[in-house]
């Protein structure tokens, strides 16, 4: 196995709506200053990969506009996935295992603003049975909370708690949507108030990967991927126990989560009651740092939002603030996809 590091993450100030930007127009600056930080320029570049949903746009092939802000031309080796871009980091990081690129970048981003993205992500859902009900993703999500509720493993007023400590956390997060005292507010679908949801809006994303003495030589202190690993439930809620996250817990025990203790993780977690379970499934305990970011609670683009809890827990070990960190993106209903990546820096590796 090669050693493969992120030496470099950028990311959007994410906000609300961004009527004035296209979607090239959203990714050119963070495209700008991740290779920036690297001192590559594009030609230079191994792989490119992107993780984009074209639902969103609501045109087929919509990322092929988004190439026009990386310069296709000279051709260049590139790819994208119909996923979160942690699955495209995922798929770049194999790419450099095989030898065939040294550096890759991968991006990702979503605008959700422009239409009403809860009945979008209802395409997610099982075609002939469950999607033609139309049960939106928060509605799900309630599903899944009131599991947890009844199932003794949590209540209202400790789902309100996750909420107030991410935002609270994001309030050193000059990217972050919402930050500080956000209120609980009204029921969106009982059990889960607003504040128990993650914001829409728009962003974007983007990391440099780079292999062994090319990632030393373009940063200082790299995030080394010491354990990478993605696992799927069945496609059927019904046959699930939603109150647990069995593919969580194998994704991070074949990424070696379980191995020695980490001091950081960011969880992909958009919903305060989803953060229960994951916590429960990642064996993180009081010690551990959850979400210093603020998390998907502070900042939820569509599509971006997982490869930003690897860009997140990896600047934090360029940093020198973390040694050995857990990253965590998911997809789908009710924690359906996930995966999972240990980070670790330079003096931690063993």
């Amino acid at each position: 196995m090669r050693d493969v590091a992120i030496v470099a993450f950028a990311q959007t100030t994410h906000r609300r709506r961004t009527d004035e930007l296209s979607e090239v127009d959203l990714l050119m600056p963070v495209l700008h200053e991740v290779l920036g930080a690297t001192g590559l320029k594009a030609n230079e570049i191994g792989f490119t990969c992107s993780g984009s949903a074209d639902y969103l746009a609501g045109r087929a092939f919509a990322f092929t506009m988004a190439l026009d802000g990386v310069g296709a031309h000279p051709p260049i080796s590139e790819s994208h996935v119909e996923m979160d871009g942690a699955w495209a980091l995922y798929e770049a990081w194999v790419k450099i295992q095989t030898g065939e690129a040294d550096t890759a970048l991968v991006y990702s981003y979503g605008k959700s603003s422009p239409g009403r993205v809860r009945d979008v992500l209802t395409r997610q859902l099982d075609p002939y049975y469950l999607a033609p009900l139309w049960p939106d993703s928060v509605a799900l999500a309630a599903l899944q909370a009131r599991a947890l509720i009844d199932a003794g493993a949590t209540d209202e007023p400790a789902l309100a708690e996750v909420a107030a400590r991410n935002r609270t956390a994001a309030a050193d997060n000059p990217h972050a949507q919402l930050t500080g005292d956000v209120p609980a507010g009204d029921y969106l679908v009982h059990p889960l108030r607003t504040g128990d949801c993650p914001p829409i809006g728009d962003g974007a994303a983007a990391v440099v990967l780079a292999a062994g003495d090319t990632a030393r030589a373009l940063c200082a202190r790299p995030a080394w991927i010491r354990g990478i690993d993605h696992r799927i439930e069945a496609h059927a809620l019904g046959v699930r126990d939603l109150t647990d996250s069995p593919s969580a817990r194998l994704a991070a025990e074949r990424a070696g989560v379980f191995e020695r203790p980490v001091d950081t993780a960011e969880l992909h977690a958009p919903f305060t009651s989803q953060e229960v379970i994951l916590r429960k499934a990642l064996g993180l305990g009081d010690e551990v740092r959850v979400n210093p970011s603020g998390g998907a609670l502070a900042a939820n683009p569509v599509m971006a939002a997982g490869l930003i809890r690897l860009g997140e827990a990896a600047a934090r070990i360029h940093r020198g603030e973390s040694d050995r960190a857990l990253a965590h993106a998911t997809s789908g209903p009710c924690l359906q996809q996930n995966l999972v990546a240990v980070l670790e820096g330079e003096s931690a590796h063993v």
